[in-house]
């Protein structure tokens, strides 16, 4: 019944976001649906790819999402959309009444046979110490962790970078300006002597 109500749950999210009016709402929808299905994957046994989720679908993303449409703001363009709303709706309900259809037909979805079987370990488990769960029992996902966050920094240093360092501004275009502002200075003043005159 709780898997039952999270998948709801995080269907009616999934709409909501693309049913949004503004993009801000549409964000903080998608987060939503992200914390849902994190949860969802969770309770299926999926520890590490519910943590990736939660902290890259609700965490970074949204946080990108956001600042961007800050960056650009959030009116609409009003342009029409390329892809007919017909089809559109084929291709989200088409994954639904596949899904529908095997546990209609109780088809079993032979997901375990992609799973990659462990190597029989040769020495005893270790204690459970810190170190030993977070280095070596979760090793990759603690890279991917990292890696991920680290991607995210740099894209939000991207997205602030000014378009020239406050250092970078050369000596010549500074001679230059000067230059063309008492060149303007002068033509001023010649023109007001002729007016003179």
């Amino acid at each position: 019944m709780l898997m039952t109500g999270l998948a709801i749950a995080t269907l009616a999210c999934g709409v909501m976001a693309v049913r949004a009016r503004r993009l801000l709402s549409s964000a903080v929808w998608l987060a939503v649906c992200s914390a849902f299905l994190a949860v969802l994957l969770y309770r299926l046994g999926a520890f590490e790819v519910a943590v990736i989720e939660l902290s890259v679908g609700a965490g970074l993303v949204t946080v990108l999402f956001v600042f961007a449409i800050n960056i650009a703001g959030d009116e609409s363009i009003g342009l029409p959309s390329v892809i007919p709303r017909s089809l559109t709706w084929l291709l989200c309900l088409a994954p639904l009444a596949v899904i529908a259809l095997s546990i209609a037909l109780r088809i079993p979805a032979r997901i375990g046979a992609l799973v990659l079987p462990s190597l029989p370990s040769a020495a005893p488990p270790a204690a459970a110490t810190f170190v030993n769960v977070l280095w070596q029992d979760r090793a990759l996902d603690v890279v991917v962790q990292v890696v991920l966050i680290y991607a995210g920094v740099l894209g939000l240093l991207g997205l602030l970078a000014e378009k020239e360092g406050p250092l970078q501004h050369s000596a010549a275009r500074e001679v230059a300006a000067r230059r063309d502002r008492d060149l303007l200075t002068m033509e001023t003043a010649a023109r007001r002597e002729e007016a003179e005159t």
